[in-house]
């Protein structure tokens, strides 16, 4: 009796250093997703999200945190306490938000520690079945000889999508009007419908319609061509150098976590995202897996924030307006 007894204590005693620290330091990890469910945050989020529990031994729930373009979720992690268990999936127009509004009440440099960089994404050039171009060239010379019918479609005011249709228009000296939608799917609709010419819209949200003939990409910004669609040049090799952009999709947390936590953290999302089934299921979906550590991922901010200001200043728009 007293065997088993002591056999019992030693399995317990056992189970318990088994199990990883994070699972007992009282209560699971949430990921706010900065954007509404279906979008590329909302996808990430939920395809690592079974790794990240495995890896950090804790439950990991997906909260949709949408709104204000990505405020709402912005200023519940600010207030969040920094051990860890609150984390924020957004999207480049985080770092963006303080040269669109005045009334900001976070900093997205001082207040948030980053984490990691999960996936980068581009941005396209499209055109649905009522436009002829079947080339940038083409596009070009039919947009300036249809001045009055040359707006084109952005998944909304003051995204990323919006600012690099003034870069194209900039670029290519063409007087382009954007029409603003709401999301990407809304954008996507029009353009099959043909109830509007052309759309600068995320590779991720419009490759499924383009590789079904329902529209045409003209050209990437992505440095190279992608291999989910090699038959689409980059804006580079057509001559518009200054087109190479593109934005990303990242883990923060707030501000004061401690590194070593920030470093557990951002390992179990690199270990995630580069796992075979999710790297293939995100490239298969346009994006760019990543899964960086902290450090690379305040570099690319800084460096992203001074390359997309002209845009930003020359779009003339403001979200307090």
């Amino acid at each position: 009796m007293k065997k088993s007894k002591c056999l019992a204590l030693t399995l317990l005693l056992v189970f318990a250093v088994a199990i990883p620290v994070h699972a007992q330091d009282g209560g699971p990890t949430r990921i706010l997703v900065a954007f509404p469910p279906g979008g590329a945050s909302d996808l990430i989020a939920r395809l690592i999200q079974d790794k990240m529990k495995d890896a950090l031994g804790t439950l990991v729930i997906v909260e949709n945190r949408a709104g204000g373009n990505g405020a709402i979720a912005a200023e519940v992690l600010k207030n969040a306490t920094p051990n860890g268990k609150t984390l924020m999936i957004t999207a480049i127009v985080f770092v963006l938000a303080p040269l669109t509004q005045s009334n900001l009440r976070y900093d997205p440099f001082k207040d948030f520690a980053p984490v990691s960089l999960a996936a980068n994404y581009q941005i396209v050039l499209t055109v649905g079945p009522g436009t002829p171009a079947k080339t940038l060239e083409e596009y070009i010379v039919w947009a300036k000889a249809n001045r009055a019918k040359a707006t084109y479609g952005v998944p909304a005011a003051g995204g990323l999508a919006h600012f690099f249709g003034v870069m194209l228009a900039q670029a290519t000296g063409l007087d382009l009007a954007a029409v603003p939608y709401k999301g990407g799917g809304p954008l996507a609709i029009d353009l099959m419908g043909g109830q509007i010419p052309a759309g600068t819209i995320l590779f991720s949200d419009i490759i499924k319609q383009h590789q079904s003939g329902k529209v045409r990409i003209l050209a990437i910004s992505g440095s190279e061509r992608s291999p989910v669609a090699p038959e689409v040049p980059t804006f580079r090799e057509r001559g518009f150098a200054a087109m190479q952009a593109g934005g990303w999709q990242a883990f923060f947390a707030p501000a004061k976590t401690p590194r070593q936590v920030i470093d557990r953290i951002s390992g179990a999302i690199a270990v995630a995202i580069k796992s075979p089934d999710i790297y293939d299921r995100l490239l298969a979906l346009g994006l760019e897996p990543v899964g960086s550590t902290a450090d690379e991922l305040a570099k690319r901010m800084a460096e992203d924030a001074a390359h997309w200001a002209p845009a930003v200043k020359a779009s003339g728009f403001r979200a307090d307006q």
